[in-house]
């Protein structure tokens, strides 16, 4: 069973380091071998607040903006969010991301890579699970986190982790995929009834 990941790149904020983190760990889950893998930089979508009148639910989309990021996030059956923590939050940016739509999460596995100071961007990264549950997605309990972040991007601006984000990185890997398969399935069945229904 082919599965696609999505790495999305949750900050849109000029001088950002997430393309850098981002980037490593695409080319990370790639090189893992159990999806075919994404790069999506949310800055790319230039979503604004909330704009579409009707609720995401009805997915009846006004915007190409918002026809293009449901198009991106439908084509996933997983994805890892790669955030800072901004005020013990995550950004602005990939929150509204989230609320701006809604079916296109259903029955899907995500992990969290956040990145901050002295708690590696926890507290957004407990923040966002429970931002992404309640859209009816699996936030996989297995962070990445990486503390005080400036310390893995070299003079060339990329990020080098250390044994522990990899070692980290691959477990989260690997539950990404059973959960995907296992969501795919119950994807593909609901879509079975519905279709006999119709």
């Amino acid at each position: 069973m082919s599965l696609k990941l999505n790495v999305v790149i949750g900050s849109t904020r000029p001088g950002r380091v997430g393309p850098a983190i981002a980037q490593w760990f695409k080319d990370f889950a790639a090189a893992h071998g159990k999806f075919q893998v994404e790069l999506v930089d949310l800055a790319d979508f230039h979503l604004p607040l909330l704009d579409e009148a009707s609720h995401p639910r009805l997915q009846q989309y006004e915007h190409e903006h918002t026809r293009r990021w449901s198009r991106s996030a439908a084509s996933a059956d997983a994805f890892v969010f790669v955030t800072p923590e901004y005020d013990y939050f995550p950004p602005a940016s990939l929150v509204n991301a989230v609320q701006a739509l809604n079916l296109e999460w259903a029955y899907k596995a995500a992990g969290v890579l956040s990145y901050g100071g002295i708690s590696g961007g926890l507290r957004s990264s407990q923040e966002l699970r429970q931002l992404l549950a309640n859209v009816n997605v699996h936030a996989l309990p297995q962070v990445v986190p990486v503390p005080i972040f400036p310390q893995f991007i070299n003079d060339e601006g990329e990020f080098r982790p250390n044994e522990q984000m990899t070692d980290g990185a691959k477990g989260m890997l690997d539950e990404l995929h059973k959960w995907a398969t296992a969501l795919k399935t119950l994807r593909q069945d609901q879509e079975e009834r519905q279709n006999e229904a119709a």
